[in-house]
């Protein structure tokens, strides 16, 4: 792991921005077409509209959520809705969305449709993560039912997950996909933040702090 520490956050954001568009334009010069994915919420929106301005060829970009709460796209907890409106415009409006939310009334429902979707754009070029002070990355939240799944090394892509600190079902990428990304980038602000990256790399368990299982490999970018 590697951490990266930045004087303000508005350069932090430039400066992911750019790294992750220099990682998705060598992943084109050697493939047919690159994967990124990325997480919800409001952090990471100044890196969306900073990268879709970013003179690429999005038509050959598969874009995907990290995890998605099970919610149509119309309800304002919609990550879909927030990925639309902040990253796939400008440019970036020419890259593929790989959808993880299906529309039906549980996430098991749609699950096989939704998992081909992401196999066929697999493996990742970029995954850009986020984590909370509770230590969870995309859906997979300490305490959460299938939490040691979406940990194995023999998870399948994508797995529903329903948790304690989740207000709805979720559907997220599990640890070997996120693993398998040629780049990984953790987002993270402040100092609770901080600590608790700290406390997930003393963890003794992933199952305590699931975001431990992801963090080999990976650049952490910090701003206060």
């Amino acid at each position: 792991m590697k951490l990266v520490e930045y004087a303000d956050r508005d350069m932090m954001m430039l400066d992911l921005a750019d790294k992750i568009a220099s990682e998705l334009a060598m992943a084109l010069d050697h493939g047919d077409r690159a994967a990124l994915a990325v997480p919800g919420g409001s952090s990471p929106g100044p890196v969306f509209e900073a990268l879709s301005g970013v003179d690429l060829d999005w038509g050959r970009v598969d874009v995907m959520l990290t995890d998605e709460r099970w919610v149509a796209e119309d309800h304002p907890r919609s990550n879909t809705a927030l990925l639309k409106s902040r990253l796939l415009v400008d440019k970036a409006a020419a890259a593929r969305l790989i959808p993880l939310y299906g529309g039906s009334a549980a996430p098991e429902d749609c699950l096989n449709t939704l998992t081909k979707g992401v196999e066929d754009a697999l493996p990742l070029a970029v995954a850009l993560l986020g984590m909370g002070e509770d230590m969870h990355t995309a859906s997979l939240f300490p305490g959460a039912d299938r939490l040691s799944d979406a940990l194995s090394a023999k998870a399948p892509v994508l797995l529903p997950m329903r948790a304690p600190g989740a207000d709805e079902p979720r559907i997220t990428l599990t640890a070997p996909v996120l693993n398998g990304a040629m780049s990984k980038h953790l987002l993270i602000m402040g100092e609770g933040k901080r600590a608790a990256l700290a406390a997930a790399m003393d963890a003794a368990d992933a199952l305590d702090a699931p975001v431990k299982a992801v963090l080999a490999d990976m650049t952490v970018h910090w701003a206060a």
